[in-house]
């Protein structure tokens, strides 16, 4: 089995139902176990248009689908729930994004595996940190710890 870390995201309607909707969406599929859940942050827009506030969390699973499968459905629940893709890290109703998947490495036209933005995201890393701190970014061969620490350490000196 693989373990797997999803990030949710939400900034239009109820945000929290959202976030919930897709996770019990996820949970739901037969391949998928469940390993953790952060609580949810919310979190301000990085990027793309001015736009309402987010909330984030993070989940960890085990699953024996492939990454591409994965995809298609985390795909799949966004589009049945009411995503349109228009705006370039616009606002969204929900936001499901693969960011690990073991130590694989995926570069590719539709799935970049780990997620290329993670470790530049406090808004990943700080639950992926709270649920998965000891996990290895299979690239920069950091823990996720560090990431969030060196991320909050960058953001503190800038201020």
């Amino acid at each position: 089995m693989a373990h797997v870390c999803i990030s949710l995201g939400s900034n239009l309607g109820d945000r929290e139902g959202n976030l919930f909707d897709a996770y019990n969406r996820i949970i739901s599929i037969k391949e998928i176990r469940l390993s953790k859940l952060s609580r949810f942050y919310e979190t301000e827009p990085v990027g793309g248009p001015p736009q309402p506030m987010y909330l984030n969390a993070v989940l960890s699973i085990e699953t024996e689908l492939s990454p591409y499968k994965l995809l298609e459905h985390f795909q799949y629940i966004e589009t049945s729930m009411g995503r349109i893709r228009n705006i370039k890290w616009g606002p969204r109703n929900i936001d499901i994004d693969i960011l690990l998947y073991d130590n694989k490495i995926i570069v590719d036209v539709c799935l970049k595996i780990p997620h290329p933005l993670m470790h530049t995201r406090l808004f990943v890393l700080e639950p992926l940190s709270e649920i998965e701190p000891f996990i290895i970014h299979p690239i920069l061969k950091k823990s996720i710890l560090l990431l969030y620490k060196e991320i909050k350490l960058s953001l503190t000196n800038t201020k």
